[in-house]
C-alpha cells in the first residue's frame, strides 16, 4: 500500500484507491490551459492521482510539474519514464525538483517501453531489465529517488519481482483481471499494485468496441503486450484486426457506468489497491469531464 498522503478516493465495497489515466491531450504543449483546469477538475472529483505518460523527450517531462501546480493535494504519477528516454541523472534531477516545488505528490513511474518506440529513437533495446537494474542502482547510488517513491511497468514475474524488491511496486499497463491476480501473488501483499484499466462508457456494442479497438490496436502490434497476454490463454487469433470481441471485452470494459465500474471492481478484487482509469473516447483528444465525474460518483462517491 502506498504511503504517500493522497486523498482517499475508494471504491466503497473494494477498499481501492481510484485514480485516472490521462493520454495525449494532458501532454500537449497546446493545451496547457485546459490540462490545468482538467487537473483541478478531477481533484475535486475525489481522484486520488493523475498517471500520465513521460513521453519520449529527454528526462522528465514538463507535464508532471504543470499538474502539480494547478492542483493542491492530488497525487501526479509518470505512467511512465522510459529508462531509454531518461537518464538517472534526468530523473533523480527532475524528481528532487518536483519534490522541492510539491513534497510527498509525486510518484516516479519508470520502464523500459517497447522495442519499436525505442529503436525509433535510435537507441539500442538490448537487454530492458538490466538496463532497468542500472538505473535503480544508479538512482541508490545517488539517493536521489527514495525506493516508496517510485514505481515500475511491470508485467512479467520477472520484472515483478523487481517491482517488489527496488520499488514501491507496479503499474501494469494494457492488462486483464487474470494479470492482476497473478501479479497481487508475484508482489504479495503491502506493495502498490496500481493496473491501468481503460473504459468506454457506450452501451452500444458496435459503437464501445469500435472505440475500444482505437485503442487496442497499437499496442496489439508491441511483443511486451501480447507475449504477456499469451501467458493468460490468448493467441494469434485474438491479437488479429484490434483484437476478438473476447479479448476486447477483458482489456477494456464497456457498457453502461454500472457495468464499466463492474468491470473495475474485477481488478480490485483480483488484488489492485490502486486503479488507474483511462476513460476512452471516440477521437481520443477530449478531456471526457462529465464520464469522470459519472465514474467519480459510482466509485468514489
Amino acid at each position: 500500500m502506498s504511503d504517500l498522503p493522497v486523498p482517499a478516493g475508494t471504491v466503497p465495497a473494494a477498499r481501492a484507491r481510484i485514480s485516472l489515466w490521462g493520454g495525449a491531450p494532458w501532454a500537449d504543449p497546446d493545451r496547457r490551459d485546459e490540462a490545468r483546469a482538467a487537473a483541478r477538475d478531477v481533484e475535486a472529483l475525489g481522484y486520488s492521482r493523475i498517471w500520465v505518460s513521460g513521453g519520449f523527450d529527454p528526462g522528465v517531462h514538463p507535464v508532471f510539474g504543470l499538474l502539480l501546480g494547478a492542483t493542491e493535494e492530488i497525487g501526479v504519477a509518470s505512467g511512465i519514464i522510459s529508462v531509454y528516454a531518461a537518464t538517472p541523472e534526468e530523473t533523480g534531477r527532475g524528481f528532487a525538483e518536483l519534490e522541492h516545488e510539491h513534497p510527498d505528490r509525486f510518484l516516479l513511474g519508470l520502464g523500459n517501453s517497447h522495442a519499436a518506440i525505442v529503436e525509433r529513437s535510435g537507441a539500442d533495446y538490448a537487454k530492458p531489465y538490466s538496463r532497468t537494474v542500472e538505473h535503480l542502482d544508479a538512482l541508490d547510488a545517488a539517493g536521489s529517488v527514495p525506493v516508496r517513491r517510485r514505481a515500475l511497468a511491470a508485467l512479467g514475474p520477472r520484472m515483478l519481482r523487481l517491482a517488489r524488491d527496488r520499488a514501491l511496486g507496479a503499474h501494469p499497463y494494457f492488462t486483464t483481471p487474470a494479470h492482476t491476480s497473478s501479479a497481487r501473488q508475484v508482489l504479495g501483499q503491502g506493495l502498490l499494485l496500481a493496473p491501468e484499466v481503460a473504459v468506454v462508457l457506450e452501451e452500444d456494442p458496435v459503437r464501445a468496441r469500435e472505440i475500444a479497438r482505437r485503442h487496442t490496436t497499437g499496442y496489439l502490434a508491441l511483443p511486451n503486450y501480447t507475449n504477456n497476454l499469451r501467458r493468460f490463454g490468448y493467441g494469434d487469433e485474438d491479437f488479429a484486426d484490434g483484437g476478438s470481441d473476447r479479448l476486447v471485452d477483458e482489456l477494456v470494459p464497456w457498457g453502461s457506468t454500472a457495468t464499466v465500474v463492474a468491470g473495475i471492481a474485477r481488478h480490485v478484487d483480483a488484488g489492485a489497491d490502486e486503479v488507474a482509469v483511462q476513460v476512452l473516447t471516440a477521437t481520443g483528444q477530449e478531456f471526457p469531464l462529465a464520464q469522470w465525474g459519472d465514474l467519480a460518483r459510482a466509485l468514489i462517491g
